[in-house]
């Protein structure tokens, strides 16, 4: 950083306060020999009555251990339920992208794909085959 400021370093602070407190927190990664990605997201639409705005929801596992999730609401207002689904199936590939760039980096390649969960038929052909040609 080439001209931090206070509130950089208050940053910082609050940062190492946050580590401090939790440094006995840890995840528990059982052993085994099947440590696959698997992911699941779901959504909802438009359920939010002030602005339209879904919900989405993500975890992830790594073997049988839970190492991420989420639950927020969509920046955008979705036209359909399959839109919504698609854009939180989206968020999910883009966290295991990066959970898969992390375990590379570490050295922890994995030698299978991810596996991604999604309980709407409709994102699940749309991920398959983003193509949609115009009906006539």
């Amino acid at each position: 950083m080439s001209s931090p400021t206070i509130d950089h370093w208050q940053g910082i602070k609050r940062i190492l306060r946050y580590l401090q407190g939790t440094i006995n927190y840890c995840l528990h990664i059982k052993p085994s020999t099947d440590l696959d990605i698997t992911g699941f997201s779901d959504a909802d639409w438009a359920t939010s009555v002030d602005d339209r705005k879904s919900m989405a929801g993500q975890c992830v596992f790594l073997g049988e251990t839970l190492i991420s999730w989420s639950s927020r609401k969509q920046k955008v207002v979705s036209r359909s339920s399959t839109e919504s689904e698609y854009r939180a199936l989206a968020d999910l590939a883009a966290e295991i992208a990066w959970i898969r760039s992390l375990l590379t980096e570490l050295k922890l390649p994995l030698p299978r794909k991810p596996i991604l969960w999604c309980d709407n038929l409709s994102a699940k052909a749309l991920a398959s085959n983003p193509v949609v040609l115009p009906s006539h």
